[in-house]
């Protein structure tokens, strides 16, 4: 028996919630004093117009160790956690000292835990959790399963394209006059993931549209044997524009299978109104 932890940041389709191994660890945000947790209660159209009238970014924080403690209760003998990337957030760190304590308290007999780092976020979440899945239904070790899945995870890109770049100026991550030019020019930056889970820059484009084919040209270039892997896509409140970058792929490669979904809380305050996030 099995279960696959993904903190919040990790969206997961109606499909892994209905599944059965899967549990979302709640992160929890704040916006002005008003908190605000990342769970089936999360209204995202609210969320959104709270961040845009705040004057200062949104804030989020980790789930607690005891909250990750609380999740390895159970039967399941083999337990999975995977986190958004160590490089944004304290959500991994807090998942491996609940692993200590948790091991501490009841030893390591019965129970056998993994927490991945997943040097991503959003839906290269649940597709690292989706993968973990494959190798315990094929009836793979938990130690072939945790190696096999670290592998997947070194060979996984994620991409994203922001509709604003409001919420980064308000977090001091960009300067008011960069952020101010490029609104006015409608500049659209095209951003990535490093190997180390680290965010960079790969280009920029005027107009969302030709930002969103140069970030489907970026994936279709570093992505080898497609037809074997699985494309994720996740929009924050802007499900059309999903479906056009859906159909962008489809003139470029052929894909395994292609699973779009919303953003939940804490991808909604990274992606902001409009993004989306791509990962292979």
């Amino acid at each position: 028996m099995y279960k696959i932890i993904i903190d919040s940041c990790g969206e997961l389709t109606e499909e892994l919630k209905a599944d059965g191994h899967f549990q979302n660890v709640p992160l929890e945000m704040e916006v002005d004093g008003c908190r605000i947790v990342d769970d089936e209660t999360f209204d995202q159209l609210d969320f959104l117009k709270r961040v845009k009238e705040s004057p200062v970014g949104p804030k989020s924080s980790c789930p607690s160790p005891e909250s990750y403690m609380e999740m390895f209760l159970g039967e399941e003998e083999h337990i999975y956690v995977v986190t958004l990337s160590k490089e944004l957030s304290g959500s991994y760190n807090s998942a491996e000292l609940a692993k200590k304590l948790f091991e501490e308290e009841n030893g390591t007999d019965k129970k056998q835990i993994h927490v991945f780092n997943s040097k991503s976020a959003s839906v290269g979440e649940t597709l690292i959790g989706m993968k973990v899945q494959e190798c315990e239904q094929a009836g793979m070790s938990f130690e072939e399963t945790v190696c096999l899945v670290e592998q997947y995870i070194s060979e996984q890109h994620t991409y994203f394209v922001l509709e604003t770049l409001e919420t980064l100026r308000k977090n001091g991550r960009l300067s008011k006059v960069k952020a101010f030019v490029a609104n006015a020019l409608n500049i659209k930056p095209v951003m990535a993931s490093t190997p180390e889970g680290e965010i960079c820059q790969l280009g920029q484009a005027r107009g969302m549209t030709k930002a969103l084919k140069k970030m489907v040209e970026e994936l279709i270039a570093g992505v080898t044997n497609s037809e074997k892997r699985i494309l994720a896509i996740s929009h924050c409140n802007c499900p059309k524009r999903a479906e056009a970058v859906v159909e962008e792929v489809k003139k470029l490669a052929k894909f395994k299978e292609i699973v779009v979904v919303g953003t939940a809380g804490i991808s909604s305050m990274y992606a902001n109104d409009g993004g989306i996030i791509m990962v292979v």
